[in-house]
């Protein structure tokens, strides 16, 4: 038994309109007439209204900004200064929602094992040790990472907790996904940095799986399956930069996707004796409007049953790794029927595609 006993989540102070990104990406790329409308015309289609950083400049005015420098010809920050960055906010964002998931359900000390997962800040002693140290977690403590997979590892991370809550009894196991996207914004306008400025932001969320622990609305893991697409390898991918992490996405993703969910969900329900006709909620990972749209178009499916999608990548932009457990979260939230099923997809660099399938307690 693998259940989801809890999700909580956690953003960074600044909230910034998706106006107000548009504003400051035409200004700060000096983008001309065309381009600036072209870039409206982008962000205003893009199904996100809000978005969250740790950086403040985003919706400041110029002589307000403290982390990108205002002259075009002043060098960005470095590598060190954006994981300087990371090291303190990534780790405020995680004890939050740490706190806030294991409230109610399980003291520190009953924490058995712990999983991070981040792609947009390392170092050693990592965040895992950092929240040892600050949750009070034993030091005896079982520790993983999950680094450097992208938008799907929060389902490899609860795979891999599913695989400990199985193999070993009397497990109580907490994921903690934070990532600071927007730590990486490059100065050079170019197709990858203008979308990547369009879709991402920052969070954290943190998930309670048991294999002794009962919630009311618990969620019992059943399964996983995934594929990987080498046809779309270059065109999503992290690289390490002098100048911050630098994002390949190639606007051909979408289209990537759409060819290949079909087969994939086929695939992945095949492998646990399901149809689709016995998933009544769906979990996807909100890369973009566009990915949604098409996932939506290729499997016959109603706008309600992607409304969870929709409504986080409204409210918070794309988060990479934490963003397919806000939508758990939310769907969690809701008065689902016992025995209901749930598949959920996030998708990444590979092109990777991951799904789990889980039930309503």
């Amino acid at each position: 038994m693998a259940d989801i006993i809890s999700i909580a989540t956690a953003v960074p102070g600044h909230c910034h309109k998706q106006s107000d990104i548009l504003s400051f990406m035409q200004d700060i790329y000096g983008l001309n007439d065309y381009e600036r409308r072209k870039l409206k015309f982008l962000y205003e289609h893009s199904g996100i209204d809000t978005r969250y950083s740790v950086i403040g400049d985003f919706s400041k005015p110029e002589e307000e900004w403290d982390f990108i420098p205002a002259d075009p010809q002043e060098q960005f920050p470095s590598l060190e200064k954006r994981m300087s960055v990371y090291e303190n906010a990534a780790l405020d964002i995680s004890k939050q929602a740490t706190k806030k998931c294991l409230n109610g359900h399980l003291q520190s000390s009953d924490v058995t094992h712990l999983i991070t997962v981040s792609c947009t800040g390392m170092s050693a002693p990592g965040l895992d040790l950092q929240l040892v140290k600050a949750l009070q977690f034993p030091t005896t403590i079982f520790r993983s990472s999950v680094n450097f997979m992208g938008c799907y590892a929060a389902v490899h991370a609860l795979k891999l907790a599913k695989m400990i809550c199985d193999s070993t009894p009397n497990s109580n196991v907490v994921i903690v996904a934070a990532e600071l996207c927007t730590l990486h914004f490059q100065q050079d306008y170019t197709e990858d940095n203008a979308a990547s400025s369009l879709l991402f932001s920052d969070g954290a969320a943190a998930v309670l799986m048991s294999n002794t622990l009962r919630s009311p609305n618990a969620f019992s893991l059943q399964g996983f399956y995934s594929q990987v697409a080498f046809k779309g390898e270059a065109d999503m991918a992290w690289q390490l930069g002098s100048q911050g992490f630098l994002m390949t996405l190639s606007g051909y993703i979408p289209q990537l996707i759409s060819e290949d969910i079909n087969q994939l969900v086929e695939d992945a329900l095949s492998h646990h004796g399901l149809e689709q006709e016995d998933i009544a909620y769906w979990c996807i990972h909100p890369g973009g409007k566009r990915i949604l749209d098409l996932i939506q178009k290729q499997l016959q499916l109603s706008p309600d049953d992607l409304c969870y999608s929709r409504e986080i990548l409204r409210r918070y932009g794309n988060m990479s790794s934490p963003t397919v457990l806000f939508v758990l979260k939310y769907i969690m939230e809701h008065d689902i029927p016992s025995g209901s099923k749930l598949m959920g997809m996030a998708f990444g660099p590979g092109l990777t595609m991951e799904t789990f399938i889980a039930e309503r307690k």
